[in-house]
């Protein structure tokens, strides 16, 4: 589970500095980079519920 949660972590940071630039400086590659993160956070975030749910049940 914790690489799971460095994988989140690293994705929202790469998220979170392409939607500044896209933000502040009207960069459109990085409102993509940006979104294409947001689909791979979101599979990460599924995984993690299903991870803490099996981690709950023990």
């Amino acid at each position: 589970m914790k690489e799971l949660l460095e994988q989140i972590s690293a994705q929202f940071e790469a998220f979170s500095t392409d939607a500044a630039a896209q933000l502040e400086n009207g960069n459109k590659a990085a409102g993509t980079r940006a979104r294409k993160a947001t689909l791979e956070m979101t599979k990460l975030m599924k995984e993690f519920r299903k991870v803490s749910l099996e981690a709950s049940k023990q």
